[in-house]
């Protein structure tokens, strides 16, 4: 399977990520990529309600969505959109929602990001994601030609567990398209995907937003970059640095099989209990 990994550096203008992200889609289509996903709040990246009450729209208004579907059809590809950010009924309340969409220009699954990024990282570097987004509540497996795939997005990255039931239930590629912070990034961000490489011997695709995103109202984010894909082994073999880009490589899915047969884990489950020696 030929991936291509799309690094952008969204701001919390819709229409010009859109110009910005279809000639990188045409870029990855054009170097072979079959699957071609992007990261995180792909259209709008904002740190401000009352910007996203503006900007945002609705599953049904929002305009990037038929544009995305008309690329896939016309490109034959399937584009998993890492995440778009949506307006729901109530205000101030919005969904954080992946889109896998097929070859035909129809939308195969969604997910809504389960895990509120709620942090206090520094003085100057809070998130209350909560405090805006409607958390989903269901895991979602979805295919690509035939390949089993895990939609999780971001923040999920810190609970192994959903990518241990998304690969017990088949996946073999998981997707965690980001938004990182660049506080946590250096420490956490590659270490943490290798884990939940090796932990369900899949391979991790991880495409991601970078660097310093403008803002027209409220302060402006800065990301950390770095999209990688990791094979089941856990190794890196592809990582876009810091640069907005394209990244395309080859996946060769037997490697899933050949890693899972030889550990086998994902089968060695115990049940056990939790014994508090106080």
């Amino acid at each position: 399977m030929r991936v291509g990994l799309i690094q952008m550096t969204s701001s919390d203008d819709p229409s010009e990520n859109a110009a910005t992200l279809i000639p990188m889609i045409e870029q990855a289509v054009s170097e072979g990529a079959r699957f071609v996903l992007t990261p995180e709040v792909t259209n709008c990246v904002s740190a401000s309600r009352t910007r996203q009450n503006q900007v945002l729209r609705t599953e049904a208004e929002d305009p990037l969505l038929p544009i995305l579907s008309a690329i896939s059809k016309e490109k034959e590809i399937w584009l998993l959109v890492g995440s778009v950010a949506l307006k729901t009924e109530e205000r101030d309340r919005f969904l954080n929602r992946s889109f896998l969409i097929g070859p035909d220009g129809v939308v195969k699954a969604c997910y809504d990001k389960m895990h509120m990024f709620d942090v206090t990282l520094s003085e100057t570097e809070t998130y209350r994601e909560s405090d805006g987004y409607k958390p989903g509540d269901r895991a979602v497996l979805s295919y690509v030609d035939g390949v089993p795939v895990g939609l999780t997005i971001c923040y999920d990255l810190r609970f192994p567990y959903l990518y241990r039931d998304l690969a017990k239930a088949g996946a073999r590629i998981l997707t965690v398209p980001s938004a990182f912070s660049p506080d946590t990034g250096p420490d956490h961000w590659e270490p943490l995907l290798r884990a939940r490489a090796i932990e369900t011997g899949s391979f991790v695709l991880a495409p991601a937003q970078t660097g310093e995103h403008s803002a027209v109202r409220g302060r402006s984010r800065r990301t950390y970059g770095h999209s990688l894909a990791i094979d089941p082994w856990g190794q890196v073999i592809a990582d876009a640095g810091e640069a907005l880009g394209v990244c395309v490589l080859d996946l060769d899915l037997s490697q899933v099989d050949d890693v899972r047969r030889r550990l086998p884990s994902l089968t060695h489950d115990r049940s056990y209990e939790v014994y508090d020696g106080r």
